[in-house]
């Protein structure tokens, strides 16, 4: 059994996706229902599906200082990055603690393959990746670390977590736990993922991407909608009274399937459990739960049965992939920002494009949106090998 922990705060958060640049933009689509999601126009021959494409990154090249980071995934790190000044919140933090005890823990599952693929379709009579892009620092997993933390200064700890849809709900664990055992003073973690061919094509070999808008939850269900984003966090061992707090953390393995989840829910309970007993909480006292809810069938399925079997009726539960789509490897920060900010509007969100509910569906899933207040947040991700991660947050004082 895990054991309560001492609560971390977050002093400074954004998340930059489909619905826009920052947190404002974000929570304006959320409480007027406004998705971010469209017909697919990714690529020379995009697939007959719907995305969340952030728009105009294409216009938004990196500063010349960074051209040598140059790739579409690194554009929207710089993005996100910039929004809602969490960059001058995260380089002041840098300053007050010293660079080395500040630590970058950082998420995505593509991070700049999109750089790749262009290279390889482009390749000279010679074989050899164009001139442009004979750039080492974009083709490799760790190319996202590596420009953030030149970036931001930091020296600290320095980490990419690549455990596909886990991915940047598992960077909150780690953060946790370093600032525990005084390895460092103040986190920034975050998680970054693109568009690019390997993902869209790759899950529609699996038959996993619809051809409309998805509708988690929803028992016509079709599967799921690809998405990008970008989304930070400044997590710090003492902040403002009003600053939310990531009060504990669960990590699991189902151990069960490479790409299909427990029957029974088996790791995204055990995820669960834990992440309730580091908060020193039980399921009665969580207000609003925002889904991994991606849409497609066994997921949503199996989710909301483990929800109407953990939770009563009080508890309010939602999938938001119907606004920015399945982000993947970002998906962890953005629910997360969308938890944060669900406790600070009082706003538990319901389920986009769904019409009703499948009958598996327990009293906590809700297709409309609902003002009530909100003091305590969990927020899922269950990923691809049956890796599962779950958060749980408090809204600061108010």
């Amino acid at each position: 059994m895990s054991s309560k922990i001492q609560p971390v705060s977050i002093t400074a958060y954004t998340a930059t996706t489909a619905c826009g640049v920052g947190r404002s933009a974000l929570l304006q689509a959320l409480t007027n229902r406004q998705t971010g999601l469209r017909p697919n126009d990714f690529g020379p021959s995009p697939l007959p599906t719907y995305i969340g494409r952030v728009q105009g990154l294409e216009e938004q090249a990196l500063p010349e200082a960074w051209s040598v980071h140059e790739c579409r995934n690194n554009r929207l790190a710089w993005l996100g990055l910039n929004a809602d000044n969490f960059l001058e919140q995260a380089k002041a933090a840098v300053a007050r603690y010293g660079a080395d005890r500040v630590g970058l823990l950082l998420a995505t599952s593509t991070a700049s393959i999109g750089a790749s693929e262009e290279a390889y379709s482009r390749l000279t009579e010679d074989k050899r990746f164009p001139e442009d892009l004979r750039r080492s620092t974009v083709h490799h997993p760790h190319s996202l670390g590596d420009f953030l933390g030149r970036v931001l200064g930091t020296r600290g700890p320095c980490l990419t977590t690549a455990t596909a849809c886990s991915s940047s709900a598992k960077v909150f664990a780690q953060a946790e736990r370093l600032l525990r055992l005084g390895v460092i003073d103040a986190a920034i973690v975050g998680g970054v993922d693109t568009l690019c061919g390997s993902v869209l094509f790759g899950f529609n070999a699996l038959e996993l991407v619809s051809p409309e808008p998805c509708r988690p939850c929803d028992p016509a269900r079709r599967g799921i909608n690809l998405g990008e984003a970008a989304g930070f966090a400044l997590l710090e061992r003492d902040g403002a009274p009003d600053a939310p707090r990531l009060l504990g953390w669960g990590e699991s393995s189902d151990a069960h399937h490479m790409s299909t989840p427990h029957p029974e829910g088996l790791g995204a309970r055990l995820a669960i459990e834990a992440a309730l007993a580091r908060a020193g909480l039980s399921a009665d006292q969580v207000d609003y739960i925002n889904m991994h809810g991606t849409a497609s069938q066994k997921n949503d399925e199996v989710e909301a049965g483990l929800i109407a079997r953990m939770f009563p009726a009080t508890t309010r539960a939602s999938s938001t992939k119907g606004w920015m789509g399945h982000t993947l490897g970002a998906a962890g920060i953005v629910e997360a920002v969308i938890c944060l900010l669900a406790l600070e509007a009082g706003l538990a969100p319901g389920c986009l494009n769904s019409q009703s509910l499948d009958p598996v569906c327990g009293p906590q899933i809700r297709l409309d949106n609902e003002h009530a207040p909100l003091r305590i947040a969990l927020s899922n991700s269950f990923g691809f090998g049956g890796n599962n991660a779950s958060l749980v947050f408090q809204r600061g004082q108010v």
